[in-house]
């Protein structure tokens, strides 16, 4: 009886610095947590607060130049970009706008003088994964989940200056980093990883975002970089920006852009 007793005596006198260590643990996750949602908090405000979070759509028009091998390939192209929340975007290229790109919901066509296709699956998938991790989606879908795991990493450079980083995991597994200057507030840089469905290897999509301006009170990157695989592929410098405005009936109808367009 009395070597029972001192089992169990031992058995709790082990078990509670282990308890212990659990608490301090979870103690410091939580701390941690909260940590990352006053990074992120903060960076909502300093893009604007609810009239950020309730941008009904906003409209970028400039230039893209295209890289390869981190150089500038053939000059830049026209564009003009729409995006309505939550999942309504359409790209018009040239300073015709006879070449339209549509990305409604999980579908894509492109249009052309030629009329109404399907969007290329690769083109599409490329696109609905950067949209998925986007910074908009992080902070208006993956923040409002209790399931989502927030990490503050620290501070790193970004864009030369000094930023506060942050990686959301949501419930499927899925993860975006995101870095804020940590004066400003203002998002530098945003990255995922994903996988190859062909070759299985993974790959780094990255997008940079330098020369805010204030518009219509929301601050604004001018110029976005993109970079894959930690190599520049695309770079957009924009010249104009319209937030909330009134769109025709029809406006993302690819139906209705393909009659417009000149055969």
């Amino acid at each position: 009886m009395h070597r029972v007793w001192a089992a169990v005596v031992a058995v709790v006198f082990l078990a509670a610095p282990m308890a212990a260590r659990t608490q301090t643990g979870d103690d410091a996750g939580a701390k941690n947590a909260a940590q990352a949602r006053a990074a992120l908090d903060a960076m909502v405000k300093a893009l604007g607060g609810d009239a950020w979070l309730n941008m009904k759509n906003k409209m970028m028009e400039g230039h893209v130049a295209a890289f390869f091998h981190g150089t500038p390939d053939l000059g830049t192209t026209e564009t003009f970009e729409y995006h309505e929340w939550p999942d309504h975007d359409r790209i018009e290229v040239t300073k015709h706008r006879d070449v339209v790109e549509f990305f409604i919901g999980r579908q894509g066509w492109e249009v052309t003088y030629r009329g109404k296709k399907a969007m290329d699956k690769d083109v599409l998938d490329d696109y609905l994964r950067r949209r998925d991790h986007s910074i908009e989606i992080a902070v208006k879908v993956w923040m409002k989940d209790p399931n989502t795991i927030l990490i503050f990493e620290g501070q790193h450079l970004a864009e030369r200056h000094l930023a506060d980083q942050v990686t959301l995991i949501s419930p499927q597994n899925e993860s975006v980093t995101i870095l804020m200057d940590a004066q400003t507030h203002l998002p530098l840089r945003r990255v995922f990883e994903w996988r190859d469905p062909v070759y299985h290897d993974k790959n780094t999509d990255a997008e940079e975002y330098d020369d805010y301006h204030v518009v219509d009170g929301l601050p604004t990157p001018f110029t976005i970089s993109r970079f894959k695989n930690d190599e520049q592929v695309r770079q957009y410098y924009v010249s104009k920006v319209v937030y909330n405005q009134s769109l025709p009936a029809d406006f993302w109808d690819a139906d209705a852009a393909a009659r417009r367009i000149k055969k």
